[in-house]
């Protein structure tokens, strides 16, 4: 029923986008205007160069840390679908594979599938993210667990979603397909009524497709909110969304006796084509309260609750023997329900004393996670195993379970047999924040504060009716400071810590020596330079060190504990903004280094993931006033796939292009080109023999509205 509504509501609100006289938007805010993007202005800060995470009301040039910005209208312009293209623009950076049916980003060589937030608000189930209804997409570098709590090592990634604006009608939409038949349709309704209450609905069909064998799905996102004035100082924001997605889960080729993957395998497709899919079922209810008890202290009250449904299921290749063409195929099906109950409150003070100013943040947070998730290993009938041999062909010789091994024989797979665990976890987390932006003069700024965390953890392993728990209490410090020459100008430098618990990212269980151990610990140091040197262009360079001690058993001694430390340096260097009146232009560049440690000392093995340089650039050129072109590169060096370096993924070097018509004021017409020169490349990976074939060329061709 909840599908049914979704779909109507979709094609409803799509459907009335189109319509011209639907209204025209009310002027309800100042704008710059830098050649043909036209930013908002709130106050005397651009929002756009507004970090909606941080809390504070700081100018990303006062913010002590690296931060990526993605509007609304970058998405569009640039063609984005998905996270992983955002990622790819974005330096200090890149992809992990996810195994196929989750965003997973290595944020300055620290892997992650939970650094994730919606508004500010922890957002950790494993799943792909849609951007449909996003306002901006903000990727922070760097020390964060002051404001986000555990995690949060290398960087975290806030998706800042559209809310309802307040005495303004308006609407607008998306209509685009891709050479690979990928169909996509979105809208924004934006409704006023009177000048309290403003009503807006965006929605979004997505139709899957790519450049892999069997590869579909389908993606919908229906997302309502309401924004209330109660009163003069009073504003409530309300928010429900809904996400069913289902895809084909595809966990790429393998690797050859070289380590790299194996072109002539570029098209072979090792899953099973009714057997590896993900679906994902999600209810998202938001509310955001926030109200000014004066011209000096604001507060604001959030509360989350999301419903998580997922399924997944797939085999993937394990080994290859060039010699004989043969694979090996593993698999397994899983499934996760999670409640997640969070509850968030912040209070923002600007005072001064003694003609010292500050900025004080005291905020507060209770999460409480429920998840349950159970896996079945692939069990063959011919091996009596969760591994079987096929010849590796295109197709591959597996279909619904049933198929051909490479000894020629007939086989048959279960995904009920094989258990291979089953947890019922309950999560309590208490935390308290404290942070003061203090400004003794004109040039210089100081950042100091500090994060409580409590984190209360059950798992029950119900096959064995084993209960454990464990409380972890940390104490995660922050200081910055900012030296400021002139008021365009920043020179910082930052220090934090945080932690990790033992029971990972998604806590599935605290098994073996995991419950007494003491959580994964790290320290972020931080220097660097932020200039906007001209109207509308800013400069960022920042140098960075990551360090982190992991508390493990001793091999002698399981009673006394080794603390292992290893390390990441890195440059990174941003430069964004407009260079002339009709041209835009956003770079990064990244250096990337670090060692594997364990209790011997340095290995010279490099952690996996972890590309030395990376680079990227857009430029955006305005021909005339109605067309425009766009023209992009974005280059990474081989990394190593697995930790034991044997495993390469190859650099490559990917072009991209667009080109813009707007038909009318309203109208725009454009093409988004990726990888213009048809390169065969492998952008990450998830195990040594499971890497990403990269699409080839493709064009996606869009039509938006605006009303």
């Amino acid at each position: 029923m909840i599908l049914k509504t979704a779909r109507t509501a979709l094609l409803l609100g799509c459907a009335a986008v189109a319509v011209p006289a639907l209204a025209e938007t009310a002027d309800s805010a100042d704008s710059v205007d830098y050649g043909d993007r036209e930013i908002e202005v709130r106050g005397n800060v651009l929002y756009s160069d507004q970090v909606n995470s941080v809390k504070t009301p700081t100018p990303i040039i006062d913010v002590p840390q690296s931060v990526t910005i993605t509007t609304e209208e970058d998405i569009l312009e640039r063609g984005f679908t998905a996270i992983g293209q955002i990622v790819d623009y974005t330096p200090g950076v890149n992809n992990s594979q996810g195994e196929g049916h989750r965003d997973a980003i290595v944020f300055r060589g620290v892997r992650s599938t939970a650094d994730f937030f919606i508004d500010g608000v922890r957002d950790d189930v494993q799943y792909y993210r849609g951007l449909y209804n996003l306002e901006q997409v903000e990727i922070l570098r760097g020390p964060n667990a002051l404001l986000f709590g555990r995690g949060g090592t290398g960087g975290i990634l806030n998706r800042v979603t559209k809310k309802g604006a307040l005495g303004e009608t308006f609407g607008g939409g998306q209509i685009a397909v891709d050479t690979f038949g990928e169909f996509s349709i979105q809208g924004d309704i934006n409704l006023a009524a009177g000048e309290t209450v403003a009503v807006r609905l965006n929605a979004a069909y997505e139709s899957l497709n790519n450049h892999r064998d069997f590869y579909d799905g389908e993606r919908i996102g229906f997302n309502p909110t309401a924004r209330i004035k109660l009163g003069a100082s009073t504003l409530l924001d309300l928010s429900y969304e809904f996400a069913d997605h289902d895809r084909f889960v595809d966990r790429g080729i393998p690797t050859g006796a070289d380590g790299r993957p194996v072109e002539a395998l570029e098209d072979v497709q090792f899953g099973d084509p009714e057997e590896n899919f993900n679906e994902l079922e999600a209810h998202l209810f938001r509310a955001t309260l926030q109200h000014e008890f004066s011209d000096s202290l604001k507060g604001n009250f959030t509360a989350f609750y999301g419903d998580y449904d997922k399924v997944y299921s797939n085999f993937f290749t394990t080994d290859y023997d060039p010699a004989t063409n043969i694979a090996e195929l593993d698999g397994y099906i899983d499934t996760t329900v999670r409640q997640n109950l969070i509850l968030t409150g912040n209070l923002i003070g600007e005072f001064e004393t003694g003609g010292v100013g500050h900025t004080l943040l005291v905020g507060a947070e209770y999460i409480n996670t429920s998840s349950d998730q159970d896996r079945f290993n692939s069990f063959f009938d011919t091996t009596q195993d969760d591994r079987e041999f096929f010849l590796a062909t295109r197709p591959l010789a597996l279909r619904g379970n049933v198929g051909v091994n490479a000894s020629g024989m007939p086989t048959t797979n279960s995904f009920t047999t094989d258990l291979n665990d089953f947890t019922q976890v309950e999560i309590d987390v208490f935390s308290a924040y404290i942070q003061d932006e203090i400004k003794p003069t004109d040039w210089l700024r100081v950042v100091v504060g500090a994060r409580f965390d409590s984190f209360d953890i059950e798992v029950l392993n119900v096959p064995n009716n084993d209960l454990r728990t464990r409380k972890d209490e940390e104490f995660s410090p922050r200081g910055g400071l900012i030296i400021k020459p002139q008021e365009n100008i920043s020179i910082y430098a930052s220090y934090s810590e945080s932690f990790l618990p033992r029971s990972g990212e998604q806590f599935a269980n605290i098994n073996g020596n995991n419950d007494a151990l003491a959580p994964d610990t790290f320290t972020n140091l931080e220097a660097g330079i932020k200039w906007d040197f001209m109207q509308g262009l800013s400069l960022t360079a920042a140098i960075f060190e990551i360090e982190q001690s992991s508390p493990q058993p001793n091999d002698n001694d399981p009673a006394t504990l080794d603390v292992i430390d290893s390390k990441i340096q890195g440059f990174e260097l941003q430069l964004q903004g407009q260079v002339t009146e009709g041209w835009f232009v956003s770079a990064g560049y990244s250096f990337l280094d670090g060692e594997q440690v364990d209790r011997s000392g340095p290995t010279g093995l490099r952690p996996r993931e972890l590309p030395e340089n990376m680079f990227s650039i857009w430029n955006r050129i305005t021909l005339t006033d109605r067309i425009g072109i766009g023209l992009g590169l974005t280059h990474q060096d081989e990394s190593f796939i697995n930790n034991g370096n044997t495993a390469v993924l190859p650099a490559y070097t990917r072009i991209d292009a667009a080109a813009y018509f707007d038909v009318t004021d309203n109208w725009r017409f454009q093409v988004n080109l990726e990888n213009l020169t048809d390169t065969l490349y492998f952008p990450n990976s998830h195990a040594t023999h499971q890497a990403t074939v990269g699409a080839p060329i493709n064009a996606r061709f869009a039509v938006t509205g605006r009303f």
